[in-house]
């Protein structure tokens, strides 16, 4: 089995950044795209990131594109997103996700479906 573990979520004012970390452990392939997602309350989750499993090839929803950042660090089996000009329509819950796939190609890359693990989730809370 694999665990992804989120963590970095928090308060914070407009116009801050946030870095969040997952961390995975367990049976882990060597390699696996990994993506972020988020929900909102009453909304559904929806697709944030993507990441392939070289770090190379990345893929951003449009209303995230120029203010978040994913990486990964292979070593370490840890992927963040770096969350730069924060509003407050960012906040959300916001959940790491593993795919047995070396990359989850843009088009698809938001069918929830494709992902094979999820963390249980960070909260992050933008204040205006």
């Amino acid at each position: 089995q694999v665990q992804l573990v989120e963590s970095g979520g928090g308060l914070m004012q407009a116009g801050g950044s946030l870095r969040l970390s997952c961390a995975a452990s367990g049976r882990t392939r060597s390699s696996y795209a990994m993506a972020w997602f988020r929900q909102a309350p009453g909304k559904e989750r929806e697709f944030v990131t993507v990441i392939s499993w070289s770090g190379d090839n990345t893929y951003y929803a449009d209303s995230v594109k120029g203010r978040f950042t994913i990486s990964r660090d292979i070593a370490k089996n840890t992927v963040y997103l770096q969350m730069n000009s924060l509003q407050p329509e960012d906040t959300a819950v916001y959940y790491c996700a593993m795919s047995n796939r070396r990359m989850v190609a843009a088009p698809t890359a938001g069918i929830m479906g494709l992902y094979d693990y999820w963390g249980q989730g960070t909260q992050v809370t933008v204040s205006s």
